[in-house]
């Protein structure tokens, strides 16, 4: 039951991308008008393709705080997979989920201010009397409340002389979508798209970097077609629009099945990109190869790897080497993975500690014994940290080999340079007496 509702959140997605099969076209955003200047209730939104969570709520206290930085930094794509196929991070075993590092705290309970607060007022005597939307601007960022910001914000609009411009929508946006009011935020996106003023890409890329964040994820695939409509190509989508859209995909998935069916759209957005002439950059290009990986696509994978260079003029970083070796060891391409580990090398790139823990393990488990515990010890060097699960792998190959001899005494030497604790000492220690006794011959 569980897969079917993603299948349906995701065909509904699909299908509704620009390039996909035409239907009838339903604005995203409804209308919605306060009954006063000061609207500080949540006012419920809801999209025609946003498809409901099972068991969840549109209740904003649901979802995560987005972090101060409006628009992130791209150059690189993260390494982090909520996959793992053959270590775990020593760093979550302290944690109940996995997936909680990604869903971040509940945000703060923000207090409504009464309509004639000191704060409010005392922002408006800053404003001279014919106040322009710079001057509201440079208020608005002065403001740290965020509902104060939605008041100033409406006592503007009902000012005779005085049209907001898109600084005042794009400054008010952020400081509620910083806050974590994504209703007040969608009243305030609605007003926007509602004028005939002059957007920006930038503009449209806050919006979608909020719902992404929000989870709302439908809402940003309806900004991402406003852009593609739009006449002016300031407006239009950018790498940048891309790129947010990839980063939101590629968190979606939770298993190989979900991020095949997501990495279909992310394929598809990629070919609408290339298109429209816009040339994919770095984290363009490692989106694509991480997407392939998780859905199990190595050779396509590979595919994209071969072509940074030749076809997109993007020369590999670290990041597409670790993506790659990863998913190579996970399906036991031992020799494929070390290729491109001497390349990554040869290059001045060190493995993350992920890959180098995946390599190991791959090479241990298809009996290349002594290289993994050569890029074992490599890893110590590098700074690089093995788990648990990769001394047992490497430890179990050799006694596979009838050398519990030589395991054991691998297991105190490691021991000995304080590359293991007391209790996964012990734990290993034990573990290989009873598997294959306390020999040391």
């Amino acid at each position: 039951m569980v897969i079917w509702l993603r299948q349906t959140r995701f065909t509904s997605l699909f299908s509704s991308l620009p390039f996909s099969k035409p239907f009838k076209s339903i604005s995203p955003f409804p209308k919605t008008t306060p009954n006063s200047p000061h609207f500080l209730s949540h006012h419920t939104l809801i999209s025609p393709f946003l498809p409901s969570y099972p068991n969840k709520s549109n209740n904003p206290s649901k979802y995560p705080k987005p972090t101060l930085k409006f628009l992130p930094n791209q150059s690189h794509l993260h390494n982090s997979s909520s996959l793992s196929f053959y270590h775990s991070d020593p760093n979550t075993h302290k944690t109940q989920n996995p997936r909680s590092n990604k869903i971040r705290s509940k945000p703060k309970p923000i207090t409504n201010p009464p309509p004639d607060s000191p704060q409010f007022h005392l922002s408006l005597s800053q404003l001279p009397p014919r106040f322009t939307p710079q001057d509201l601007c440079k208020t608005l960022a002065l403001q740290k409340h965020p509902l104060i910001c939605l008041q100033i914000f409406n006592w503007a609009s009902q000012q005779p002389r005085f049209r907001h411009d898109i600084s005042t929508y794009l400054i008010t946006i952020k400081k509620l979508g910083s806050a974590g009011l994504i209703d007040q935020m969608d009243y305030v996106i609605n007003q926007a798209l509602a004028l005939p003023i002059a957007t920006t890409e930038t503009f449209f890329n806050t919006i979608i970097y909020f719902y992404t964040e929000f989870r709302k994820l439908s809402k940003a695939i309806n900004v991402y077609k406003l852009m593609k409509k739009s006449k002016d190509p300031s407006s239009r989508p950018s790498v940048r629009t891309y790129n947010l859209l990839f980063a939101a995909l590629l968190s979606r998935g939770t298993n190989s099945y979900i991020n095949h069916m997501y990495m279909e759209t992310i394929r598809c957005l990629f070919k609408q990109m290339v298109a429209d002439g816009i040339g994919p950059d770095i984290f363009s290009l490692n989106s694509m190869i991480k997407g392939y990986v998780l859905s199990l696509h190595l050779n396509d994978a590979l595919r994209i790897f071969h072509q940074m260079g030749s076809v997109y003029n993007c020369s590999p970083n670290a990041y597409s080497y670790d993506y790659l070796i990863h998913g190579l060891c996970a399906q036991g391409r031992s020799k494929n993975a070390m290729e491109l580990y001497r390349e990554m090398m040869s290059k001045g790139f060190i493995p993350s500690q992920k890959a180098y823990n995946s390599l190991v393990n791959c090479l241990a488990i298809v009996g290349e014994v002594e290289e993994a515990v050569r890029i074992l010890w490599e890893m110590n060097e590098k700074r690089r940290l093995a788990d648990c699960i990769t001394y047992r792998t490497v430890l179990d190959a050799i006694c596979r080999q009838g050398r519990v001899g030589d395991a054991m005494s691998l297991l105190r030497e490691l021991q000995e340079k304080d590359l293991l604790g007391g209790q996964t000492y012990k734990k290993l220690l034990y573990g290989l007496q009873d598997d294959y006794g306390d020999s040391d011959g």
